[in-house]
């Protein structure tokens, strides 16, 4: 499971750089006058969604801590408020492949130091160098260093390290160890300039796939971590005794005992596996080493422990398990700097049925698990773990035992114990970073409490954005982990899209004059590729696929949502009338061509392949190329038709060796005029018009007046306005983008690792709601559980404007008559003081005219009863209670407390 990260990173840069990378244009530009806007930029909060591969904690300044990502850049702990801090979104377009770090480093002489070795592919997929970004402020600012070769950090072996070290005693020096048979490296000037080191004697022999002809698992992983032994030097002077990781199965550690003069293979040491991990416990004179026999971070199928006395020469397995017993390799390895006999290590290719993790406190004599079984397949677990700041870690799963939801983890490369503090623990998955502060009552037999701790870290890649007139303000397609519906924007939403769970959601869309019906294709690996929601993705039903399909492709839906058109991978273009139960093959479309939705004439689709348009009239049955030419000849094209507007069609995309930029169309795309002022665009989408202005807003990821950057227009493409600045650039955004049809000036953008990113204009964000809402006249709530669990519970409310005029704004109560507690509300904003519970609207569905109705949803703790309120109030007045016609359904789980039903 969560095994298509780098599906996600490829598929979209093949499609959108390999054949699109902006590069210095022939001629001069045309001239355009490019003005600026100042915008506050956040995340809609995910809270992780991807590989944590390593966690590094400085030595000598309490809660200094730093986390790399193997796309989505390096972060900085921030104690104050208990979340990462994003280090390097001033990486731009060009330069896309920096925002991958195989490594980073942090100087104890010099806290304020810090270096990250970057590149994301050492194979063509990157077409630069790597580079190693030094700063003097804990990566605030950076200079870079560029490197003669590739680095990867989201290639195979990503997980191992830390290839970039910095000497310990003497801080100007540092090392870097290099895939691809590039060896190792050395800066004597703290990072400004950097020399292979000549007489190093093994570049590292290992490939994951060595017949992989892309280049990407065929690649050597080289050089995979250095060590330095404190104890053998002195401030000011260069540390004697160095240890090197190899990737060689038969000679996988080296030393240097005289500063990196000559080196060694050091004797009597195991073969048949890659050390992932080499960890220095100097005070007791240990270099305890992680093994597997595969690269990682998805494979692996044997390891040892071993542990290397440096005074001696002698070499100890410590494994927790005999050898035999393992079905993975060992990979996190840590030390408590406070008590140096403590050590743990994480067991990272345990796919199933969890992760195990080991605890020895007499430097590996003998250990303990995080989890053993009673009696199979029952387990006892020596942790508890609390989900409920990022709820969706459960998949909304109900595994059988062995099988836990929420897992340990998955690919847990990356462990450390705070150097300061015994009882905090951090470690990276392949979903978030988890940790703990009472780590040593696992000592005592007691357990010790594991929850997330990754807010402010956001590492999803964005495939699609939606942002509907109604409903929730963002749904979005992501990579890994499916996509989610936001109703708040600074809340972690409660769930993935479920029903199904794709690893990765490819496109979606809604009808655009019915947005509750909304679609999604995306890959699965066994079971549909499409799937449907009647209530604006709150809930799912799965489609079925015509014959052949492999992948989701993209999707429309019509504007009324009667129909749908699809271009999944494997298989045609396809249409449907109502949901997706019966496919016919379209005619006139190629294979794999893009499809989108006229957004006012529900039987009018659009699609586009390999330089030419098509349209159909008859509700995706046929369609027929469009005479217009001068479009990219390539498919890195991005289009979307304009709400509202019947035949308004914008089209973004292109290549540098050809066409190149924006068109746009108004009879249907039959014909496309280009925007002289925009020289490259790769997304197009549309938001709120401006105050006074007659046409929506356009957005776009482009190169305008010579630079590249996020840009909008209020004047139909006339003149841009820069939106974003170098300090916010998140290397590439070329995958999706849309504004907000009721917010103006608020734009949301896709990245490959930093997850969405939504900005607001100084000038034109929300205002202050003003005081509770008092709406008069006659209204009915219908309530509904629609699923508990143990001690919980999930219900939607109805709430119906009976009366003759609109509200503008509304605020229910009621009361819980037999202990029940709020823990969470979607489309509204609740709170409960004592029995009493008041839920608000929030911005977007404050309007309810006469007739209409709102919904929204929250889960909370019950009681065995758990009776219905009694009444509902509107400000004053009593509120009829309506019985639905369906029959309510309960689905009695067991869960966690506090956990929403999947």
């Amino acid at each position: 499971m969560r095994r298509t990260r780098i599906l996600t990173a490829v598929l979209a840069l093949a499609a959108g750089l390999l054949s699109g990378a902006p590069t210095a244009l022939a001629a001069d530009p045309p001239s355009t006058k490019l003005a600026a806007d100042t915008y506050t930029w956040k995340n809609a909060r995910i809270d992780g969604g991807g590989f944590v591969p390593g966690i590094v904690f400085n030595r000598s300044e309490q809660n200094l801590a730093y986390a790399r990502t193997d796309i989505g850049g390096a972060y900085r702990w921030q104690e104050s408020s208990k979340t990462w801090g994003p280090l390097l979104d001033s990486v731009g377009w060009d330069d896309w492949g920096h925002t991958g770090v195989v490594s980073i480093a942090s100087d104890s002489v010099d806290p304020d130091r810090v270096y990250a070795a970057v590149g994301t592919y050492t194979n063509g997929w990157d077409p630069r160098n790597g580079a190693v970004m030094r700063s003097s402020d804990r990566g605030a600012s950076w200079r870079k260093a560029d490197l003669p070769f590739k680095l990867g950090g989201n290639m195979p072996g990503r997980g191992m390290g830390e290839r970039l070290a910095i000497d310990p005693n003497r801080n100007s020096v540092l090392y870097l160890g290099a895939p691809s048979g590039k060896g190792l490296w050395r800066s004597t000037d703290s990072g400004a300039g950097w020399s292979q080191v000549a007489n190093f004697p093994n570049v590292g022999n290992y490939a994951q796939d060595p017949s992989d002809t892309s280049g990407y698992a065929s690649d050597k992983q080289g050089i995979v971590w250095v060590t330095f032994d404190e104890s053998t030097g002195t401030a000011g002077s260069a540390t004697k005794t160095i240890y090197v990781g190899v990737a060689d199965k038969d000679n996988a550690v080296y030393r240097s005992t005289d500063a990196g003069a000559t080196w060694q293979r050091l004797a009597g040491q195991p073969t048949g596996h890659l050390a992932h991990k080499g960890v220095l416990d100097a005070k007791n004179g240990y270099l305890y080493l992680a093994y597997s026999d595969k690269g990682g971070p998805y494979d692996g199928g044997k390891g040892r422990l071993w542990r290397y006395a440096t005074g001696t020469g002698t070499w100890k397995d410590i494994s927790p398990v005999a050898e035999a017993d393992t079905f993975y390799g060992f990979s996190g390895l840590t030390v408590d700097r406070q008590k140096p006999g403590t050590v743990m290590a994480t067991a990272y290719s345990a796919w199933w049925p969890d992760t195990q993790i080991f605890r020895s406190t007499d430097s590996g004599g003998t250990w303990s698990k995080a989890w053993d079984y009673t009696s199979y397949p029952n387990r006892e677990n020596r942790y508890t773990m609390d989900v409920s700041s990022s709820p969706w870690l459960t998949w909304g799963a109900n595994p059988q035992p062995p099988e836990q939801t929420p897992k340990l983890g998955w690919m847990t490369e990356a462990m450390e114990i705070d150097p300061f503090d015994s009882d905090r623990m951090m470690y990276g998955t392949g979903a978030t970073i988890y940790g703990t502060e009472n780590l040593t009552t696992w000592d005592g037999g007691g357990k010790f409490a594991i929850r997330p701790m990754v807010r402010g870290l956001e590492e999803t890649a964005v495939n699609d954005l939606a942002s509907p007139p109604s409903g929730a303000p963002l749904l979005s397609a992501l990579g890994d982990i499916g996509g989610f519906r936001h109703t708040d924007l600074t809340k972690v939403p409660s769930m993935m899209f479920t029903q199904p769970n794709f690893t990765t959601t490819t496109s979606l869309d809604f009808a655009e004059s019915n947005p509750n019906t909304v679609v999604r294709a995306g890959n699965l690996d066994s079971g549909p590729h499409i799937a449907f929601s009647t209530d604006n993705g709150a809930n799912w039903f799965a489609g079925s696929d015509p014959s052949g399909v492999s992948g989701g492709g993209t999707v429309a839906a019509a504007a009324d949502g009667s129909r749908f058109v699809w271009s999944p991978e494997g298989a045609g273009v396809h249409h449907a009338t109502g949901f997706g139960t019966s496919w016919q093959a379209s005619a006139g479309i190629p294979a794999g061509a893009v499809v989108e939705s006229d957004r006012v004439d529900a039987k009018t689709f659009y699609g586009f392949k390999s330089g030419r348009f098509y349209v159909s009239t008859d509700g995706g049955a046929t369609f027929r190329a469009s005479p217009a030419t001068g479009l990219p000849s390539g498919d890195s094209v991005r289009f979307k038709a304009l709400p509202g507007g019947k035949g308004d069609v914008w089209l973004a995309g292109g290549a540098t060796d050809g066409a190149y930029g924006l068109w746009h169309s108004t009879d249907g795309g039959t014909t496309f005029t280009k925007l002289p002022n925009v020289e490259q665009a790769d997304t197009i989408g549309f938001g709120k018009s401006a105050p006074g202005a007659s046409y929506q807003t356009l957005y776009t990821s482009a190169k305008i007046g010579g630079v590249r950057g996020l840009f909008r227009s209020t004047d139909k493409g006339a003149s841009w306005t820069r939106i974003n600045d170098d300090a916010h650039q998140w290397g590439w955004t070329g995958a999706a983008i849309t504004g907000d049809p009721r917010v103006y000036g608020r734009v949301y953008v896709s990245t490959n690792g930093r997850g969405v990113v939504y900005g607001d204009s100084a000038g034109g964000g929300p205002s202050d709601p003003g005081p509770d809402p008092t709406p008069t006249g006659t209204c009915k709530v219908t309530y509904k559980v629609t699923s508990q669990w143990q001690d919980g519970f999930q219900a939607d409310v109805q709430l119906t404007n009976t009366g003759t005029s609109a509200w503008n704004g509304w605020s229910l109560g009621w009361t819980f008559t037999d202990g029940q507690k709020l823990t969470q509300a979607w489309n509204a904003e609740a709170a409960q003081a004592g029995s009493t519970v008041t839920a608000k609207n929030v911005t977007w569905n404050a309007n309810v005219a006469a007739g209409s109705l709102v919904s929204f949803g929250f889960t909370a703790s019950r009681s065995d009863t758990n009776p219905k309120p009694a009444a509902f109030k509107l400000g004053e007045q009593t509120c009829a209670i309506a019985q639905r016609a369906v029959t309510n359904w309960i689905m009695e789980v067991t869960r966690p407390s506090g956990t929403p039903a999947g």
